[in-house]
């Protein structure tokens, strides 16, 4: 990197850091929710739940990922090496994001899959976090934090979905769906 890129970068961070802690002008007690458009095409209902809220209802480490962004030590999760049919639901709110058909073993230490059951049920933003613009993608009827989009899984998408396993919760294949969270 040229020192000029070198010293804009560092003269921009405070600003790119204000912006992600600020949540791009989203109210700071509320999660994230979809555009009314966007609500329109879910089978879902969005929920806007406070922070306040989430925090009364979840453990303090799944609320620190799910709703501050956190992001879990790399092998950490048993939910890494789970292989069994059926799906990832959102540790928040149960809606299914993910199915085991569309699991893979990454080696990155984190579940990781090659796109959600419904786009729908999944949001993106862009985070800064690391200097550099990544995908970070969220629940979209809770707004919960799940982690972050990849190009370099394996073909024919070239995605990796990249998720916290605190973020998330798998319901064995035969097992009944968890009632959603109101």
């Amino acid at each position: 990197m040229h020192r000029r890129e070198l010293l804009k970068t560092a003269l921009l961070l405070p600003l790119i850091s204000a912006c992600s802690r600020s949540g791009a002008g989203q109210n700071s007690n509320s999660t994230q929710s979809p555009t009314k458009e966007a609500s329109a095409n879910m089978s879902f209902t969005p929920l806007n739940k406070s922070k306040k809220e989430w925090q009364e209802i979840l453990e303090p480490d799944r609320y620190q990922i799910l709703f501050k962004a956190g992001t879990e030590r790399s092998g950490s999760s048993p939910l890494d090496k789970v292989y069994d049919e059926g799906a990832y639901v959102c540790a928040a709110c149960k809606l299914p994001l993910f199915s085991s058909d569309d699991k893979f073993d990454s080696g990155t230490g984190w579940p990781s899959f090659t796109k959600p059951i419904i786009e729908e049920n999944i949001g993106k933003t862009t985070d800064y976090k690391l200097i550099y613009p990544r995908t970070e993608y969220h629940c979209a009827r809770c707004g919960g934090h799940q982690g972050h989009v990849f190009k370099d899984g394996p073909e024919p998408r070239g995605e990796r979905w990249c998720n916290n396993g605190l973020a998330i919760n798998f319901i064995a294949k035969g097992d009944d769906l968890p009632e959603l969270v109101s």
